[in-house]
């Protein structure tokens, strides 16, 4: 298969945990009827985004994975026919909770899970404060459609998250996403930030010639202090924006991309035949001292 049709939610949450999913819901039939196969709903869609302040009530929003909501999905992807890309707060067990994102096949089929590895602590993002880092490394699913790989909000930044995801077959890379401006921020710093988070998953596609689908929440959040920046955005193979959403608005919009371009993008911009692998050691050290 060639052509598929992407699915990107982009949608506000409220602080009720059941209207967030049956709006995620309804949201993902809009997806399917507009002809998606591979819907990606935004990070943490069944809450508000908790992790602004350290509140241990806000544990109480965990769930087992796989657990009641992925049940939810796993019978609509079923019912619909389509790939859905669910994004949880999981509770492992008693005191130990992971950023985690599951894959479900059209068939209904639970592929797997994904925990996210690079944990953030900045105002008003203090994760490390709920999630331990991700255990289960980087992570291909071989779905109907695709083999997609599957990264979460701050692995953004790293280009070696999305290399190694991309060398274990990944075709297209997917980042559920929750991240936005302060209010009392200028627009040249806003712009600065989207374009810095925007350009850094464009160059993932470039250095991996493989297709970037990125989908972010909008919406005030945080008692009014945070707006969500939304622009959720599908990048081709050479970090071409094929689509773009909206920086204030819900949105549910369905892509076509072309997974063959791979090959042709990988054949006559050879990055992955040129990579000087023996070099690259270094590169597991924290900083490369001079002493050392």
């Amino acid at each position: 298969m060639g052509e598929i049709k992407i699915g990107l939610v982009q949608m506000s949450c409220s602080g009720n945990k059941e209207d967030n999913i049956q709006k995620a819901i309804s949201k993902t039939k809009e997806a399917a009827a507009k002809g998606a196969q591979i819907i990606c709903l935004q990070e943490l869609f069944a809450s508000l985004y908790f992790c602004d302040v350290e509140d241990y009530d806000n544990f109480k929003l965990a769930e087992p994975v796989p657990g009641p909501t992925t049940e939810i999905f796993k019978l609509l992807a079923a019912e619909l026919g389509v790939v859905i890309i669910v994004s949880l707060f999981e509770k492992r067990t008693q005191g130990l909770y992971h950023n985690t994102t599951v894959v479900i096949d059209a068939d209904g089929t639970y592929l797997g899970k994904y925990r996210k590895m690079h944990i953030p602590d900045d105002p008003s993002y203090y994760e490390k404060f709920y999630f331990t880092p991700g255990d289960l490394g980087y992570k291909c699913f071989k779905t109907k459609f695709a083999n997609i790989g599957v990264l979460i909000c701050w692995d953004q930044w790293y280009p070696e998250a999305a290399r190694i995801t991309a060398l274990s077959g990944a075709e297209i890379l997917f980042y559920p996403t929750a991240i936005g401006w302060h209010k009392s921020q200028d627009e040249a710093t806003n712009t600065e930030q989207y374009n810095a988070w925007q350009t850094i998953q464009r160059s993932h596609a470039v250095a991996n010639g493989i297709h970037v689908v990125s989908v972010n929440r909008v919406g005030f959040e945080q008692n009014g202090y945070m707006q969500f920046w939304g622009g959720s955005f599908v990048a081709n193979p050479f970090g071409t924006i094929l689509h773009k959403a909206s920086h204030t608005d819900e949105e549910v919009h369905v892509q076509e991309i072309d997974i063959r371009k791979t090959d042709d993008y990988r054949t006559h911009w050879p990055f992955l035949r040129d990579r000087r692998i023996d070099s690259y050691q270094p590169i597991t050290k924290r900083y490369i001292d001079e002493e050392a």
